[in-house]
């Protein structure tokens, strides 16, 4: 995965980045992360006092908590993912669930659960049967799955506004909008993506309106050192 990034020469910084289909779903696939799945991927300064909640948990013993609560379901919570998505950036510690499953009662009783280790109110019976929800992960194979469409390329703001690229958006119109009067002070750069990239855009979008020049710019000026 790749993006190719506009940069203003004269201040040193990204105005924008176009993207494909798999970077946007990775993006907005961020705002389908339980709260959960981010504590172990964040630091104290990120979190605050926020990760002293998460930390409480794995200390209490059981002789205080429900005898139905596992830990893990909020410790290590799934990401349900509808219709799928691509998991080419795949935060670590983050495990898609796509389609979603349940358990059901094996006597055929009302009840379902999360949990197949949960029992049946009616007949004690363990929950155990599996089942599916149908929704849109049974959509046609010829169908794409994830968020946006492919076939188009996405422009991607500095501080990660996401909107269709138009084909009449012409580069006199971007170069307007972002007051530059010289198309010469306008630079390309093509940029791999890597998990470690994916986890410092999650990170940055928390605490900057900056979020692709914090990143990528300490990036390019490591690769121009190499170079000399």
């Amino acid at each position: 995965m790749s993006l190719k990034l506009f940069m203003d020469k004269k201040s040193n910084k990204v105005l924008f980045a176009e993207a494909g289909k798999e970077f946007i779903d990775f993006l907005f696939n961020f705002l389908a992360l339980p709260v959960g799945t981010l504590v172990p991927l964040l630091n104290q300064e990120v979190l605050s006092s926020f990760q002293n909640i998460y930390q409480s948990i794995p200390n209490f013993g059981d002789a205080y908590l429900q005898p139905n609560f596992i830990k893990d379901t909020l410790l290590k919570p799934k990401v349900y993912v509808p219709g799928g998505c691509s998991d080419s950036l795949q935060l670590p510690n983050v495990e898609l669930s796509t389609p979603r499953k349940y358990t059901c009662c094996i006597e055929s009783h009302r009840y379902v659960s999360n949990d197949k280790i949960a029992v049946c109110p009616s007949c004690r019976s363990y929950i155990s049967t599996y089942g599916e929800i149908v929704d849109t992960s049974s959509i046609p194979s010829s169908v794409q799955r994830g968020y946006v469409k492919e076939l188009v390329t996405y422009m991607v703001m500095d501080d990660l506004e996401v909107r269709p690229l138009s084909s009449i958006v012409s580069i006199g119109t971007i170069l307007n909008k972002f007051n530059i009067k010289d198309i010469g002070a306008l630079e390309e750069k093509v940029v791999n993506l890597s998990k470690d990239v994916g986890l410092k855009l999650l990170k940055t979008s928390l605490h900057s309106n900056s979020v692709l020049t914090d990143i990528f710019l300490p990036i390019l000026e490591e690769e121009v050192k190499m170079e000399n």
